[in-house]
């Protein structure tokens, strides 16, 4: 793809080398070392002097442009192919491989890499410091791109990283404690899946490709960690006593019904009253409660 603007960048594309199996041409670098080793006996004893030394010097030329073009590639290692500076595709077939001797080959690995972030300090949606760090796991998927588009595709990965980790840590807050939004600690799938696209987005230029991105650290920053805690504490504590306190009005509210449904008693407003007082202590304190025994009216 090309841009009418000439200082645009001009996108790469993978695409595959005109290259050949490295066995066969190894076949002809042995025939031309044979013919020189032959040459050079029959040379030894002066037969034919003039047609041997032809055949050696010819053996010669064949053996060092062969060898010259072989070069070797690992399983998910690939090679692209240069003319004098410009791209002529990416041979990825493993083995003996060759080419021509003039034609430049630079190898990239396109297995897969995997990164750990730094803890990286990033103010949360709501403005508190938190500290996040990722791992992703990507892989080069177009060599040319890597190669020729970017000046350094692992540098450019690990920078893309921080981007992006800071980003999605802005976007969210840290904690809801209302559990009404999205947050980094409550919803760690889907943001480790936002980032996941979102860095994809970022180094698409560079021909990579994001297999897996997770959140490895989640945490307040140290400064306001322990503010933090007694809140979460705090709210913790309101969220029992209210779920204490349903639970007691339930069961005071069974209590009566079924006092009153067996005739077991028959109380009045100030009575209930006193009972139900009597029942939420019980129910709702926090120690063991000491009976008292009122020998006498509860009127007196």
């Amino acid at each position: 793809m090309t841009d009418s603007n000439p200082r645009a960048l001009r996108s790469s594309a993978e695409r595959p080398a005109a290259t050949a199996s490295g066995y066969v041409m190894l076949i002809v670098a042995l025939l031309a070392l044979a013919a020189i080793v032959h040459s050079v006996v029959a040379l030894s004893g002066r037969d034919a002097f003039g047609w041997n030394a032809l055949v050696l010097v010819a053996g010669a030329v064949v053996l060092v442009f062969v060898s010259i073009g072989f070069y070797l590639l690992q399983p998910n290692q690939a090679a692209a192919i240069l003319l004098f500076g410009a791209y002529q595709g990416t041979d990825r077939n493993t083995g003996l491989r060759w080419a021509w001797p003039w034609l430049i080959k630079k190898k990239i690995s396109v297995r897969i890499h995997n990164i750990t972030s730094e803890r990286l300090k990033v103010n949360d949606l709501r403005g508190n410091p938190i500290e996040i760090a990722s791992n992703v796991v990507w892989r080069v998927a177009d060599t040319a791109q890597a190669l020729f588009d970017v000046d350094d595709y692992r540098e450019f990965v690990h920078i893309q990283i921080e981007s992006a980790v800071r980003a999605i840590g802005s976007r969210y807050p840290y904690d809801d404690f209302t559990h009404e939004e999205m947050t980094l600690r409550g919803n760690a799938e889907h943001v480790s899946d936002e980032l996941r696209a979102e860095l994809q987005e970022r180094v698409e230029m560079a021909g990579v490709h994001i297999d897996e991105c997770r959140l490895t650290h989640l945490a307040y920053a140290q400064e306001i960690a322990q503010a933090m805690l007694r809140r979460q504490q705090a709210e913790a504590v309101i969220a029992a006593r209210q779920k204490l306190v349903e639970g007691a009005v339930s069961m005071v509210e069974t209590a009566l019904e079924q006092l009153s449904a067996k005739n077991v008693v028959e109380l009045d407003d100030e009575r209930r009253a006193a009972m139900v007082s009597n029942l939420m202590v019980v129910l709702c304190s926090e120690r063991d409660t000491q009976p008292v025994v009122n020998a006498g009216s509860l009127y007196q």
